[in-house]
């Protein structure tokens, strides 16, 4: 059942990172200066990257009965709502406060990544018999 709830959220940010991409290349061009640009095009990739990478917290978490696989896949989420919101917010909204939010998302990210290599270093194989 775990593994149903990360596949959603992962379509959920591929869709909105598909949708932030195709914004950046078509409709923000001429109305955010370089650097903004690319710190869109940064927030865009990484929630990319962690939608995909909640594909592999899916697969694993129907593979492995581990609590640290659930902490990967929500080390993620809440990473690309930090790190990928908070420059959205900062460029669209301009709430200079989002600053310090930023580098938590990427820490969230970096903790996400340490678990997940726990769980393929430790994980057993799932044992259950129920064919969930």
């Amino acid at each position: 059942m775990q593994s149903k709830k990360w596949i959603v959220l992962a379509a959920v940010f591929g869709l909105t990172g598909v949708a932030a991409g195709a914004l950046g290349a078509h409709a923000l061009q001429d109305r955010l200066d370089p650097k903004e640009l690319a710190s869109y095009d940064v927030a865009v990739r990484y929630q990319m990257y962690h939608a995909l990478a909640l594909l592999a917290v899916a697969w694993l978490s129907s593979e492995t009965s581990s609590r640290l696989t659930n902490a990967s896949g929500w080390c993620f989420a809440s990473g690309v709502v930090c790190f990928s919101g908070s420059i959205y917010g900062l460029i669209f909204l301009s709430w200079r406060w989002l600053g310090p939010i930023t580098p938590l998302g990427g820490l969230l990210f970096m903790t996400g990544w340490l678990l997940l290599g726990i769980v393929g270093m430790t994980g057993r194989k799932n044992t259950r018999t129920d064919g969930a």
